[in-house]
């Protein structure tokens, strides 16, 4: 049989795998780190249970979607929760906005800010359901290869309704007035790892997927669908390696003939890069195949880096829901900071998750898990000092909001940030999100899936089609093993 390797077991690696195990290959995965999945990573310390990364579980339609290639669903291997609210924002002087489950009482929160914003809402959502309908069904699913694909009749129909060349910023402000509103229906493209002024009005699928469809929860922590995803890859076969980076490549003539790792030699007739796109392209491959050159990746606009802090503490904290977005200072100064002069951020936003309100396995009785997320520009000088002056602004600000002191209950602390990314995930400039989805970095603008100069070597994940995030992570494994086995 022909051996595929894949290497890195993030989202994109096991969907891969899954799909090509599937049609009967004899698949392996080859992971740098002890753990599995990724950026989707799990610890436990001192009895709390951390997600190292993702925490929101939205599109649920396509977690579902990829269950049902194998004749399972996601229910065979997790419990998922919606979460009622979803969200809440803190605003200035902290006045917050708690974006229930029920459509009818969001449409009546945005009545009691903005007369006649409910009418406007639903036809921004009708808008925004016919967007995801056709993106996240049929567009995410093209390799991206040739702009030929877009040649087709159901794609050419809406190309029309995908308001490719409007900013996202500018389709929003068309329905609403009030600069609460906007920013709810603003933030769920900060996801997509660039500023709403510079994202293509086609992401307002976001907003549905958020606010129509949902926030859910995976009993047990986000680290509970990687668990998912592995079980399944065992089920069908798929071997793993793990505390094996791979160091270099052998060939012959212009194909990849082994892997050469931290532990050993691994034969391969198929080569798939999910891990950093950049790295292996510049660091593992010998410069004569490497597909863009350093100018061409030191061009591209990433997404943002993070300086990520998990918390564990031995009270219940007052107010907190299961997620916070702490938009209480102004946002185009913060994405100015991330986008336009690069520095740590003179008055940050931040993210604060809390999956001890919902969860009561992720900590011990009575404490609390607390992930607190702060965006910052990919490539910044990361020291501990600076970790800690903004850890002390966040914990500052939480605990005004909540009214509680809390600081001095800490009994787990661990940091996590751009020089982390870069150690444990090779990670370009220490990006934690890819490629930011700007117009020109979107679709067949961005690296290919294809080597152009060695046939048997392929690149899923963040920084390839589709995009940054959970569901286009899991979309990009599947997009690669279906090219794969279409074409070869």
């Amino acid at each position: 049989m022909k051996r595929y390797n894949i290497v890195g077991s993030g989202f994109a690696g096991l969907s891969a795998a899954a799909s090509l195990a599937f049609n009967k290959k004899d698949v392996h995965i080859i992971e740098k780190n002890t753990s599995l999945g990724g950026r989707a990573r799990q610890f436990k310390s001192d009895g709390f249970v951390f997600d190292m990364g993702p925490s929101w579980y939205w599109m649920p339609d396509v977690f579902d979607r990829f269950f049902k290639k194998f004749g399972k669903k996601a229910s065979d291997y997790y419990d998922l929760i919606q979460l009622n609210p979803g969200f809440q924002i803190i605003f200035e002087n902290y006045e917050e906005i708690k974006l229930n489950s029920s459509w009818d009482e969001i449409l009546s929160l945005f009545e009691a800010y903005e007369k006649g914003s409910a009418d406007r809402l639903n036809k921004f959502m009708i808008d925004a359901e016919q967007k995801y309908n056709i993106g996240m069904t049929s567009l995410v699913y093209n390799p991206a290869i040739s702009f030929f694909e877009f040649f087709r009749k159901d794609v050419l129909f809406n190309i029309t309704k995908m308001n490719l060349f409007t900013s996202y910023r500018k389709h929003v402000r068309k329905y609403f007035k009030h600069p609460y509103l906007r920013m709810i229906l603003e933030f769920p493209v900060l996801f997509l790892g660039t500023a709403p002024q510079s994202t293509p009005a086609l992401y307002s699928l976001m907003a549905y997927s958020g606010l129509k469809q949902g926030t859910f929860y995976p009993k047990g922590g986000f680290g509970k669908v990687i668990e998912a995803m592995v079980d399944l890859c065992q089920e069908l076969g798929v071997e793993f390696h793990t505390d094996s980076e791979v160091k270099e490549c052998s060939f012959n003539k212009n194909k990849i003939k082994n892997l050469i790792t931290s532990k050993t030699i691994l034969p391969t007739d198929y080569v798939i890069c999910a891990a950093d796109y950049h790295h292996f392209d510049r660091f593992i491959l010998p410069d004569e195949y490497s597909n863009y050159s350093h100018r061409y990746w030191d061009s591209r606009v990433m997404s943002p880096s993070c300086l990520i802090y998990y918390l564990g503490v031995n009270k219940k904290i007052p107010k907190l829901e299961h997620h916070n977005l702490f938009f209480d200072k102004d946002i185009d100064i913060h994405v100015d900071d991330i986008y336009k002069k690069p520095k740590w951020p003179t008055d940050p936003l931040f993210y604060v998750c809390c999956p001890s309100k919902t969860d009561n396995s992720v900590a011990p009785n009575r404490n609390e898990n607390l992930f607190l997320l702060l965006p910052l520009a990919s490539g910044l000088n990361d020291t501990r000092e600076l970790r800690e002056k903004y850890f002390n602004k966040m914990i500052k600000r939480i605990e005004e909001y909540c009214g509680e002191k809390f600081n001095d209950n800490i009994i787990f602390k661990k940091s996590y940030c751009i020089n982390d990314f870069k150690e444990d995930y090779n990670a370009f400039k220490g990006n934690a999100y890819g490629l930011a989805n700007s117009l020109l970095q979107t679709a067949n603008l961005k690296p290919k899936i294809i080597n152009k100069k060695i046939p048997n070597l392929f690149y899923t994940g963040q920084l390839t089609v589709p995009g940054p995030g959970v569901p286009p992570s899991i979309i990009s494994g599947q997009v690669v093993a279906d090219y794969i086995l279409k074409n070869l």
